[in-house]
């Protein structure tokens, strides 16, 4: 059976990181076209090494290439800003969409936690790289727990590693991620942060995460961090614990006071974690990438599978 056939638009660090990506590892998906706006962009000169359609005419570029009917997928690693008009387009030609910006037009896909569950979606959204690498932690929490109360991620990444457009998204990526938190993950409130590290040599990306929860035990959450860091390093073979989960716990007689939320009694949990980036492209120290785009892949993978399931791939 035919592979179904994917664009890539965006040539820049993740887009070019995801084309590797597909490449190396081809599975239910045939990279047919790349696309940028920099005719000297160095991830369309790859792409046309790798024999890949390209264009620097963006979107309406696209739409001009021979491959442009035979699409069944595009990834969007442009900006927040871009993929609204981008989105529209593509959807009206029937191309499902995975979105790799904060946009959020689309329901927050994680894999390991809620992929199978928007297969149908002419849009998903990749979240952000904080939220691929947090959000599975605090669902592991929350599936073992009564409720949980509160999480809180801080994700902290190489300055080398976040270029213009991650940038530019800063503010799209607190909110997004914060939204994802509660809507994926199962937090009543949620809160991200991140921070952009000037160390040089560039460090690899490290995330801890805050949660306080109620009901449950702690060896049930330990158990089932480990489980869903298992379920992760999949598809993020660098995604690992730093050390053991960290607990604290809250009784009656010393209630933690949250400024807006009251007094909360349970378990406070800090889970620290480092993803190493796989090198396909991009350094390893840009966990924060790689995360990105091995999301993506791996959810492009199952929309493929199942529009060859149900016989939509162009011949």
């Amino acid at each position: 059976m035919a592979r179904v056939k994917a664009a890539i638009i965006g040539s820049g660090n993740i887009g070019t990181d995801l084309m590797m990506k597909m490449i190396k590892y081809p599975q239910n998906m045939e990279l047919a076209a790349v696309v940028g706006i920099d005719p000297n962009s160095e991830g369309l000169a790859m792409a046309r090494e790798h024999g890949i359609a390209t264009t620097h005419e963006g979107i309406e570029g696209l739409k001009k290439l021979p491959c442009y009917p035979e699409i069944g997928i595009a990834f969007d690693a442009t900006s927040a800003y871009a993929h609204k008009g981008h989105d529209e387009a593509l959807r009206a030609d029937g191309i499902q969409v995975v979105d790799l910006t904060p946009a959020a037009i689309g329901p927050f896909t994680v894999p390991p936690v809620n992929m199978s569950q928007h297969l149908d979606q002419p849009n998903v959204n990749m979240v952000t790289c904080g939220g691929q690498a947090t959000i599975p932690m605090v669902a592991a929490v929350a599936r073992v727990s009564d409720k949980l109360h509160y999480a809180e991620i801080v994700a902290s990444v190489s300055s080398r590693s976040a270029g213009p457009g991650t940038r530019a998204n800063i503010d799209e990526f607190t909110r997004t991620t914060a939204r994802a938190i509660e809507v994926v993950g199962g937090a009543t409130k949620g809160k991200a942060i991140i921070i952009l590290n000037p160390a040089e040599p560039p460090m690899i990306m490290r995330d801890t995460v805050f949660t306080l929860s109620e009901g449950g035990s702690e060896d049930a959450i330990r158990r089932s961090v480990e489980e869903m860091v298992a379920e992760v390093q999949k598809y993020v073979p660098g995604y690992r614990l730093k050390q053991e989960v960290q607990f604290e716990r809250f009784g009656d007689n010393n209630k933690l006071k949250i400024p807006g939320m009251g007094e909360f009694t349970g378990i406070k949990s800090m889970i620290m974690l480092e993803v190493e980036g796989a090198g396909d492209y991009l350094p390893s120290y840009s966990g924060n990438l790689d995360i990105m785009t091995a999301a993506a892949k791996a959810t492009g993978e199952l929309l493929a599978a199942r529009r060859m399931k149900q016989g939509g791939v162009a011949q």
